[in-house]
């Protein structure tokens, strides 16, 4: 009997435990959201860089070659304007896709998993102003701008 007590008092019982575990489960309740949104937030902001970076890599490759891209891969390696990752069109939790427009070309940027990877649509051209859309219809010209911060 006497080795059950001291037994007892080096260790933790079985319901001490199981609260310790609801505590911490309990923060992580409360932590684990507000990252998410700080992650989807980092995602969508690296979406507008790569943009950025698109329309960089497009006033070179038009200084070079008299037009416009017409793909991302015409921007990636070998001419080296921007990025394997982003020449393939998935970067960063978003699908950017390249189009020829009558004006020059335009640049649409949509979540992989919409309300996962962000909850914003993106859309530029060459007026380099970008546009974002709330829901997951892909933006548009007609789409509110970002509002530079």
């Amino acid at each position: 009997m006497h080795r059950l007590k001291s037994y007892r008092a080096a260790g933790f019982s079985l319901i001490e435990l199981l609260v310790v575990i609801a505590i911490i489960l309990i923060i992580m309740g409360m932590a684990v959201p507000p990252l998410a949104n700080a992650r989807m937030q980092a995602l969508e902001t690296g979406a507008q860089k790569a943009i950025i970076t698109i329309h960089t890599a497009q006033a070179q490759y038009q200084s070079q070659y008299g037009r416009y891209a017409s793909t991302l891969a015409e921007l990636g390696p070998p001419t080296g304007l921007i990025s394997r990752g982003l020449a393939s069109g998935v970067k960063g939790g978003y699908k950017f896709r390249l189009q020829q427009t009558e004006q020059g070309y335009a640049i649409n940027a949509d979540p992989v998993t919409f309300k996962t990877t962000g909850r914003l649509t993106f859309y530029s051209d060459q007026s380099l102003i970008i546009h974002q859309n709330p829901t997951a219809e892909p933006a548009t010209a007609d789409s509110p701008e970002v509002d530079p911060k």
